[in-house]
């Protein structure tokens, strides 16, 4: 047998969601200055990694724009960097930052 065909490879869960986290963080660029940054959590099934992301973004913003944008991004890179295909990327937004002059003290506008 070929030395390449011997044995396997496994990545860990945690290794996929790192790569999922730095992911989008690109995806997402500048974050208010109190916001944690991006996380994920991966199951890893049968070689198809499930990623759960936990964003904090600022507001206003399009945040379906921004969510469809990490979801587009963190399957990008698993795939070139793990190469493990990803099967569902589910995103929670936390929290939202309001920007300068957008407290909550300005009420709401129609």
């Amino acid at each position: 047998m070929a030395p390449g065909e011997r044995g396997a490879t496994r990545i860990a869960d945690r290794v996929v969601a790192k790569v999922a986290g730095q992911a989008a963080r690109e995806a997402l660029g500048a974050l208010p200055a109190d916001a944690e940054p991006p996380y994920a959590t991966v199951v890893v099934h049968h070689g198809l990694a499930r990623v759960r992301m936990h964003l904090e973004l600022d507001y206003p913003c399009d945040i379906g724009a921004r969510c469809k944008a990490v979801r587009q991004q963190v399957v990008q890179r698993v795939v070139a960097l793990v190469g493990m295909e990803v099967s569902e990327v589910a995103v929670q937004v936390e929290r939202l930052h309001p920007a300068q002059g957008h407290g909550a003290a300005q009420g709401r506008t129609r």
